[in-house]
Formats: structure tokens, C-alpha cells, sequence
């Protein structure tokens, strides 16, 4: 059994207003997790001290890491990143499409991306078997998911011939089981919280008092899930403003 963690970590600022990358590491040490899914990545950024979390996270948890900037201006960097401590090879990192003149509140929406690895997962057959995982953040407005949705559906994507056998895309999709979006991709995969024993409904978001469920696992067959749980811990309720969502998972 392997355990995969998604982590919307909110730049390591706390629901505090404390910037601790630390905090972020220790909250995810906690759950011992094989491969680790990170949105809201700063690298570099004045406004978070221009530290490298992705390097930095990874670093406090043993682990290398793939990071993709769906932001950058200058050296400034802001994304996603895959981490883990196995046998780990890129696939492809990008951006997916966005519609620059809606707003939200007045402001421009933020460009998107996604990051795409192949991992050596260990099996009780002795012999490792590759998995891919994609990890991504969609935006806040469903016309802005939709596109984003059929670009990750695509010949890009999920519609790749590199995207066949044991498969999870992963990450915070924005969106709950009643949106467009989600049931797109549940009607390519199969959502990790349904295959579940109990089907537990471990809503994650917002951290201090979780309600509903806009982070999500999405797995291809060949991947039998054993569990799934957001662990609601006082440091996980404090360290982010999302909890994370961590799926225990077989490859079949």
C-alpha cells in the first residue's frame, strides 16, 4: 500500500497570518506520505521572503520534487509541485488555458497549470510498477474550469498515450461534487472519497471549520483505494487555510 497526499498550503501562510514553511512540512510529516501534491507554491517571492518552498519543503521531508510555475515575473515563481522520495521522472509540466478578461472581485483571474510525473511504486510483488500523477490547481469560476477541464481531457493530457495504466490526477479543483467540472472528470475517473471503505466525505476546506470538498483524487482503474481522510489536526487546522487530503491506495 502507498499514500498520497494533496496540499493546497496557501504560500505556508497560516489562518494565523504566520508564514512558516516549516509548519507546512511538520503538518505533512504527519501523515507520512509517499508522494506529496502542493498548490499555492511561492519560489522566490518578495512577499514570502523569496524562499523556494518547493525546495524547501522537500528538503525538510527527504524528498525531491518537480515544481510548475503557473505564475512568473522575473525570478518569481508560483505553482504546483509533485514531491516524493521514489524513483521519480517528469513527464510534462505547463499551463492550461485561461479566460484573462473575466474577474472575480475586480481582479483578473490567475493564470493555471498542471505538473505531470512518472513514480516507481513499490508492490508486494517485489517488482515496482510505474504510476502517473498529475497534479493540478483549476480556477475559481466555472467558465475558466471548463476549459481548463477539456485541456487536462485532452490529447495534452489524460488523452495521451503516455497517460495510459495506473493513473491520479490530483489537486484542488475549486470545485464540489455539484460542479461541471468535477463530474467531467469523475466521468474519466473515479473519485478516490466514493471507492473508499465508508466513503468518507472528509471535506477540507476552510481548515478551521472544513465544509466542503473542492479537493479531490481522481484514479484511473488499476488503482484500488484502501482509504481516504483529511487530516484535522490543531497544526493542520492553523498551518493553511485548506487541510490536506490523503488517500491510501494499491496498485492492482
Amino acid at each position: 500500500m502507498a499514500r498520497i497526499m494533496t496540499y493546497n498550503v496557501h504560500s505556508c501562510r497560516g489562518t494565523d497570518g504566520k508564514l512558516d514553511v516549516a509548519r507546512i512540512a511538520a503538518v505533512i510529516a504527519q501523515s507520512k506520505p509517499d508522494i506529496v501534491a502542493l498548490q499555492e507554491v511561492d519560489v522566490r517571492r518578495p512577499r514570502t521572503g523569496r524562499v523556494d518552498q518547493a525546495h524547501a519543503i522537500a528538503e525538510r521531508l527527504g524528498m525531491h520534487f518537480h515544481f510548475n510555475a503557473a505564475l512568473g515575473v522575473a525570478d518569481e515563481r508560483y505553482g504546483d509541485a509533485l514531491l516524493t522520495a521514489l524513483p521519480m521522472t517528469l513527464v510534462k509540466a505547463g499551463a492550461l488555458p485561461n479566460l484573462p478578461r473575466v474577474k472575480v472581485r475586480g481582479r483578473g483571474l490567475e493564470d493555471r497549470g498542471a505538473v505531470w510525473v512518472q513514480i516507481e511504486v513499490p508492490c508486494p510483488s517485489g517488482k515496482p510498477k510505474k504510476l502517473q500523477v498529475i497534479n493540478t490547481h483549476l480556477g475559481l469560476v466555472p467558465p475558466e474550469q471548463k476549459v481548463q477541464t477539456e485541456a487536462l481531457a485532452g490529447p495534452d493530457w489524460l488523452g495521451s498515450k503516455a497517460a495510459k495504466g495506473p493513473l491520479i490526477l490530483i489537486g484542488d479543483f475549486n470545485a464540489t461534487p455539484r460542479y461541471a467540472c468535477y463530474k467531467r472528470l469523475a466521468g474519466l475517473l473515479k473519485d478516490a472519497r466514493k471507492l473508499a471503505p465508508g466513503k468518507p466525505g472528509c471535506p477540507t476546506f476552510p481548515s478551521r471549520l472544513p465544509m466542503i470538498r473542492i479537493d479531490h483524487a481522481f484514479v484511473s482503474d488499476g488503482v484500488q483505494i484502501d482509504g481516504v481522510h483529511a487530516p484535522d489536526t490543531a497544526l493542520a487546522r492553523v498551518a493553511s487555510d485548506h487541510l490536506p487530503l490523503v488517500v491510501d491506495f494499491t496498485l492492482g
